[in-house]
């Protein structure tokens, strides 16, 4: 037999790199570049490791902050019909109605899944700034996604106790991008792992030059280092241009159908998904974006059927039993949600989110021991991000068991976790009431009106009413 000490160095790295230890990869590649420099090849399968250990799929990689959200030069119109914004989605007749169907603190309707680009004005801008914006998943992002990204870059960088493996600013971009053999590892290490936009752009700019503009892969690079740069139309030509002079490619009617969502443009993000599914049919990346666009445009029974048929294609897909067991969860099937939310559980999930959900369901299915034991299983598992949410959710079974006190206790219980849960700030305003303490209920009320512009928009003029009275 031969040991792995008897291997060659590349070879073995390449194994390490096939099997996913990347650390060990790295290792073999700088004991190689140690004794030779100027071996492309351990160049080539180094950068493709830092890439890995910070790579995150484009498609799923946006986030929308204040100025992307009320400051938007990309928008056509500012009053558009509903049904044909992601601003105004449409309210009637399309699902379950958002008096029943909570939304995040960031104004998005529940799913049962986080998701990128989720951004949906509800209110004014002053009201958003009034808003608590901290670090937590659920909560709005303070600055644009493009700072966000450098920033990102630069972590990743000082997390080298060495420095930089690559030193941009004395980069051969022009030799480097024309070398098909090593072009597209560096592309990725300098948009992925720097988050460097502008050479990266340099990069793919040389190579689509290199390759005579007849390579679809660079020109979607192209128009992914344009999107991130917030120059949504150029973006659009290239991926236009690449299904249209080059090759049909799955990623990049995608990517084209995220311009137009960007662009507040969602009927035509739904034409390009369509077109891309008469190409390939029943593909999963396109039937989800599907379901994504008509959920935030409201219209919940369509996004419903769209996650049916991803599951008659892909049955271990946990975005579409999610969002189905939270659509029969609101409209009262809590018994159907169940099976869906166990099905997550079996799949290996274990998270507090689902074990809450799960103890929801079993309250309202009458199950009284299995619920309290979910719960219990979720507030041992918690992390900190969630804590405010289970204690309100806790909150209402309590209540449900006419146990007002342990009620009072859950929802002050939230609001040490997040002091900013104008949800729990709302329902405590609703026990003060009951027990005839006006001046108290008043003042959670006027809380609960400044820290909560998500909430949906009747309930928040009721409990200004009440604050008023």
């Amino acid at each position: 037999m031969t040991s792995s000490s008897d291997l060659d160095p590349l070879y073995k790295a390449l194994l390490y790199f096939r099997i996913n230890r990347i650390d060990d990869c790295q290792v073999e590649c700088t004991k190689i570049l140690e004794k030779n420099p100027l071996d492309q090849a351990a160049w080539s399968l180094k950068l493709a490791c830092f890439t890995e250990e910070v790579y995150v799929d484009e498609l799923e990689n946006d986030e929308a902050g204040l100025a992307e959200t009320y400051m938007d030069d990309n928008v056509i119109s500012t009053a558009a019909r509903p049904g044909t914004s992601l601003m105004r989605p449409v309210t009637t007749g399309k699902g379950p109605s958002p008096a029943v169907r909570p939304r995040t603190t960031a104004g998005r309707p529940l799913s049962g899944m986080v998701r990128p680009e989720t951004r949906l004005k509800t209110g004014s801008m002053e009201k958003a700034l009034r808003t608590s914006r901290t670090s937590r998943a659920a909560s709005r992002a303070v600055s644009a996604s493009t700072a966000r990204q450098v920033r990102l870059g630069t972590a990743s960088m000082i997390a080298q106790q060495e420095g930089p493996f690559l030193n941009l600013a004395r980069l051969n971009i022009d030799k480097y991008a024309t070398d098909p053999q090593v072009n597209r590892y560096l592309f990725d290490y300098v948009f992925l792992h720097e988050g460097d936009m502008k050479i990266a752009h340099q990069i793919a700019a040389a190579a689509t030059r290199a390759c005579e503009y007849n390579d679809w892969y660079w020109k979607n690079q192209l128009g992914k280092c344009y999107y991130r740069l917030g120059m949504f139309r150029d973006a659009e030509k290239q991926f236009a241009s690449s299904l249209a002079k080059n090759q049909k490619m799955v990623e990049t009617y995608a990517y084209l159908a995220k311009v137009y969502i960007r662009l507040d443009q969602p009927l035509s993000a739904i034409d390009r998904y369509r077109s891309g599914l008469e190409q390939f049919p029943n593909d999963i990346t396109l039937l989800t974006g599907l379901a994504r666009v008509y959920e935030q445009l409201g219209d919940i029974n369509t996004s419903i059927d769209y996650y049916k048929v991803i599951l008659k294609h892909d049955a271990s897909n946990v975005e579409a039993i999610a969002c189905l067991g939270t659509n029969f969860f609101y409209t009262d099937q809590p018994e159907v949600a169940l099976k869906f939310y166990r099905r997550i559980l079996q799949m290996g999930v274990n998270n507090a989110e689902l074990y809450m959900n799960i103890g929801l369901c079993c309250f309202y299915c009458q199950q009284l021991d299995l619920a309290i034991a979910c719960i219990d299983q979720a507030h041992a598992i918690a992390t900190d991000d969630v804590q405010a949410d289970l204690w309100y959710n806790t909150a209402h079974i309590a209540l449900a068991n006419g146990d007002i006190k342990m009620a009072d206790r859950c929802l002050r219980l939230a609001l040490a976790a997040n002091p900013e849960h104008a949800e729990s700030m709302c329902n405590l305003g609703i026990l003060k009431m009951r027990e005839g303490k006006v001046t108290q209920a008043r003042n959670w009320f006027h809380s609960a009106s400044n820290k909560g512009p998500h909430l949906f928009e009747a309930h928040f003029n009721l409990a200004l009413l009440c604050y008023q009275v």
